[in-house]
């Protein structure tokens, strides 16, 4: 057999995307000996239009919460929202069984208010633009 083609681009289509995550699962479900990866979202909609507003997204998986995305627009920053999605996100981590908690976050986005939530930074990787640094943060949840 010929070596196979290799090829760099910008977008993956859905056959890809597929590929990737249904043999990395299986792999990780055969050495972990069970599956218990599920999404996990907290949205904030408009009370009158039903609109997306906001709001957090990630998965558990093999006892940990992965936050992955968290943004509300700034006229609902400030007001306490952010701090109750946080906590949802992290009961819900706890109700499915997650020990702890990951995400990374920009030191010019949010370190702090995760910080103030009990989380702590476990690493640091300095990125664009200068002075920034992608800011690898930890919780605890049991």
């Amino acid at each position: 057999m010929p070596d196979p083609e290799i090829v760099l681009t910008e977008t993956a289509d859905d056959r890809l995307d597929a590929l990737i995550n249904d043999g990395l699962n299986a792999f990780n479900d055969a050495v972990a000996g069970y599956s218990d990866r599920r999404p996990l979202s907290v949205v904030v909609r408009d009370p009158v239009t039903g609109e997306i507003l906001g709001g957090a997204k990630g998965r558990t998986s093999l006892g940990l919460l992965f936050v992955e995305l968290f943004w509300l627009p700034e006229a609902l920053r400030g007001s306490g929202l952010g701090s109750r999605i946080l906590r949802m996100m992290e009961e819900e981590g706890r109700r499915r069984g997650c020990r702890s908690a990951v995400l990374f976050t920009i030191s010019f986005q949010a370190p702090d208010f995760y910080r103030r939530h009990g989380w702590r930074v476990f690493g640091d990787i300095p990125c664009d633009p200068p002075g920034t640094s992608r800011v690898f943060m930890t919780k605890d949840l049991v």
